[in-house]
């Protein structure tokens, strides 16, 4: 067993994924494909836009082939950076705004254990 949890060779079980679920992994694999393809959207801001997605959710499976895709489809090494950076400030603001909600949740606890205070006393 690997030491770590990212280990190339984890890939191989693809294989076995494949044939204990066929269909949902054909399923699986076709909706991969949309992104190495033209289409409205050319398949380099496809690859980009992916490299960025894979970037907030920290596949390092995803970020490997997609940014070997982005360099395939003609991007260049700032458009991967630039990427990069966008999702990174969307996290940064996704973190932000869900610190509001920590915050309304703090505001009712405390709101609720002052109303239980005032009640005892």
């Amino acid at each position: 067993m690997s030491e770590h949890y990212h280990d190339a060779a984890d890939l191989k079980l693809l294989r076995d994924m494949r044939k204990l679920a066929p269909a949902d992994y054909e399923a699986w694999l076709a909706l991969d494909r949309i992104v190495g393809r033209d289409g409205a959207i050319p398949r380099k801001y496809r690859e980009l836009m992916a490299i960025a997605v894979a970037c907030t959710t920290q596949c390092p499976y995803c970020i490997e082939a997609h940014a070997r895709g982005a360099a395939a489809a003609g991007a260049t090494r700032e458009e991967i950076v630039e990427a990069s950076l966008v999702a990174a400030a969307l996290r940064a603001g996704a973190a932000a705004t869900h610190g509001t909600m920590a915050l309304k949740f703090f505001d009712a606890a405390a709101a609720t254990q002052a109303a239980a205070q005032t009640t005892t006393v």
